[in-house]
């Protein structure tokens, strides 16, 4: 009874029958706990523990038994002071007898995480902090941190009705995880850290906090649990080894979709920006590989869900894009690409049931919604594909064309993935399975595909970057002045010509006439025909497309067809923008000369035949063009004749211009 009932020093014969390091711990504690340790007495302690470290274990127990009974009584002062007498006796013995002290210890924080008073469970914390931070000299066989990793993690997840106060539980949790963290992860005795039932605890703790990042409040006006959080969470994943990425990132993925956070997605962006950025770069591969998987799983799910994952994973992709990828190309693209198709289809299913009269609204709604699907998949196979090298991208050019037989879904990922392609021959870039499904008759029902195909056409092509400087559709002045990069045509893309040309003159020769052509339309063609002049055209080539350019002027001065008077006048106005440029690109003096005097004409007597009034909002057209006024018009002889000299086979221009179904042709 009489031991029970002390609390400081201990006094008479009795005490000195107590063994020696009992006497020394009952000394560091004052009679009056605000007094703090015994300082003096702390070192003696110190010393004897350093001197005979075999008693390290008993006086851990014995701290323990103590700290026990003030926690009972709720004696907080002289739990304080054994804490802190804890603390600096690890702190100084670094002996193999640490262990079992080390155990008493670890009990002794156990205590304290348990009681329910914040300020118990803040020193608990401090005390594992600082013990998860000294390096021990020999590993630990049998130790288990179970119970701290559920222990840190309900504090995380603290609920205190007092805002500062469940702050400081939430903070004293995190720090405590990440103590944990660092006192196993690199431990490979301690590897279970990485295990389901921890990282299922762990992980879904800090993205609580991270997610609450509105929580102005500050503890000790320094830190707050979100920025906290987030910094061991980047800690915890920078340690993460080859084997433990995809325990890392599943239970990030399980809380995103426990708290609906994937429509809005910004929470989610956020966190596989911090992922991609935290993680070794070579397991880059692991983390898009969890995200298309999960992106299977929610295959059914809705719209703005499936949006929500696939723009992560365009976010994964962009920063993996800056390393390595790694062996996943194709799946990624298999997975994206059967989520478009299957997007597509979930839109057609639903226009035909609206078309059938059931839930219009609704119907729409979806039908929308998947667009926003579509667009994202798009956008992400667009990206990735664009930081692929030329060989690979050619590759997956094709196996878009070959995937998604979709009515111009193919177009839109096609323009994002050849952005900024450098092909060195054209063959590469455009080779004949990826040619004729782009020109394909099925991709010229509709302006805006027809557009899409000529800018995909635009970026394989232009592979000197002059298309900024071709933008509009304009009568340029001096071509010269735009400082145009080009270099000598190679013989393989000469080859190149002969066989495909001919398909390409087509593609723009159809795409001229047709009547829902807008001013956009007639700009881009005029881009292609400048790019296929600087890229491609040696002597032969520039021969064929005056020869087109001429047809066209021949198609709509005949206007068989009935084109609505605005498609002829675009179409002369795209051949007088051409002419104009080519004359003065090929530096031929007689045909400079024949071009402007027809513009000089067309200025005074028919200005609607020129691209600076045609595309005008008011522009007045007249009800039929004037067959008979060939200055109006070029003219094959005399652009024959300003071509005569050597070089050129102007012959040739006596031979109309006709469309031919493939480019297998030979030129006439």
């Amino acid at each position: 009874i009489f031991f029970a009932s002390l609390s400081a020093g201990v006094c008479g014969c009795c005490g000195r029958c107590r063994p020696r390091y009992k006497r020394l711990v009952d000394n560091i504690f004052p009679e009056d706990p605000k007094d703090g340790l015994v300082k003096s007495d702390m070192e003696k302690l110190t010393f004897f523990a350093v001197s005979a470290p075999e008693k390290l274990d008993r006086i851990g127990e014995y701290l323990a038994e103590r700290l026990s009974r003030d926690v009972v009584r709720h004696r907080y002062g002289y739990v304080v002071i054994a804490m802190e007498a804890l603390d600096q006796l690890l702190m100084a013995c670094h002996s193999q007898s640490i262990k079992p002290f080390v155990e008493s210890f670890l009990h002794m924080v156990a205590k304290l995480l348990e009681s329910k008073e914040p300020d118990l469970q803040v020193l608990g914390t401090n005390s594992f902090v600082k013990f998860a931070n000294i390096e021990e000299d020999t590993p630990s066989y049998h130790r288990r941190y179970d119970f701290f990793v559920s222990q840190f993690s309900a504090m995380c997840h603290s609920t205190h009705e007092d805002p500062e106060t469940r702050t400081r539980i939430r903070i004293a949790g995190i720090k405590g995880l990440q103590g944990v963290v660092r006192k196993t992860v690199n431990d490979e005795l301690q590897a279970i850290i990485w295990e389901p039932q921890h990282m299922d605890k762990l992980i879904p703790s800090m993205l609580f906090n991270m997610q609450d990042n509105d929580d102005t409040d500050r503890a000790g006006g320094e830190e707050n649990p979100a920025a906290l959080a987030e910094s061991c969470f980047r800690e915890l994943l920078g340690r993460a080894a080859y084997g433990n990425m995809n325990n890392a990132v599943r239970p990030v993925l399980v809380h995103l979709d426990n708290h609906r956070l994937w429509d809005p997605n910004e929470f989610a962006v956020s966190c596989f920006r911090i992922i991609m950025y935290s993680i070794q770069a070579q397991h880059s591969h692991h983390v898009i590989q969890q995200v298309l998987n999960h992106l299977d799983t929610h295959s059914k799910n809705t719209p703005r869900v499936r949006a929500g994952i696939v723009q992560v994973l365009l976010e994964t992709v962009a920063i993996a894009a800056k390393g390595s990828i790694g062996p996943t190309v194709l799946e990624v693209f298999n997975t994206l690409l059967k989520h478009l198709r299957m997007s597509v289809d979930f839109e057609l299913g639903e226009g035909s049931r609206r078309n059938s009269g059931t839930s219009l609204s609704s119907g729409r709604g979806k039908e929308n919604e998947e667009r926003i699907v579509q667009n994202a998949i798009i956008q992400t196979i667009g990206f990735f594909g664009g930081n692929l090298p030329d060989y690979q991208r050619a590759e997956v050019m094709m196996f878009i064309m070959g995937k998604v037989p979709v009515y111009g879904t193919p177009c839109h990922t096609l323009d994002t993935v050849t952005s900024g392609f450098k092909c060195k021959t054209m063959s590469a870039g455009l080779p004949a399975a990826f040619l004729e499904p782009l020109c394909s008759i099925s991709l010229m029902e509709d302006s805006e595909l027809r557009q899409l195909v000529l800018e995909i056409l635009h970026n394989i092509i232009d592979r000197h970057d002059n298309r900024a400087k071709l933008r509009g559709i304009r009568i340029i002045p001096n071509v010269a002045a735009l400082k145009i990069k080009r270099e000598k045509i190679s013989k393989q893309d000469v080859v190149f010509m002969k066989k495909h040309g001919q398909q390409l003159y087509r593609h723009i020769y159809l795409g001229s006439k047709e009547e829902d052509n807008v001013q956009k339309n007639f700009e881009l063609l005029f881009t292609a025909l400048a790019l296929l002049t600087i890229e491609l055209a040696n002597e032969e080539v520039v021969i064929d497309l005056i020869r087109l350019s001429l047809a066209l002027q021949d198609m709509a001065l005949a206007n068989e067809e009935n084109m609505p008077m605005f498609i002829c006048c675009g179409i002369m106005a795209l051949v007088a923008a051409y002419l104009n440029f080519l004359s003065q690109m090929i530096a031929n003096p007689a045909f400079c000369q024949h071009v402007s005097k027809v513009i000089e004409l067309r200025n005074m007597d028919a200005p609607y035949l020129l691209p600076e009034h045609v595309f005008r909002e008011k522009c007045v057209l007249p009800e039929s063009l004037d067959r008979e006024d060939s200055g109006m018009y070029f003219q094959t002889t005399d652009i024959a004749d300003a071509l005569s000299g050597p070089g050129y086979n102007a012959e040739r221009l006596g031979v109309a211009y006709v469309p031919q179904v493939t480019g297998t042709h030979a030129h006439v």
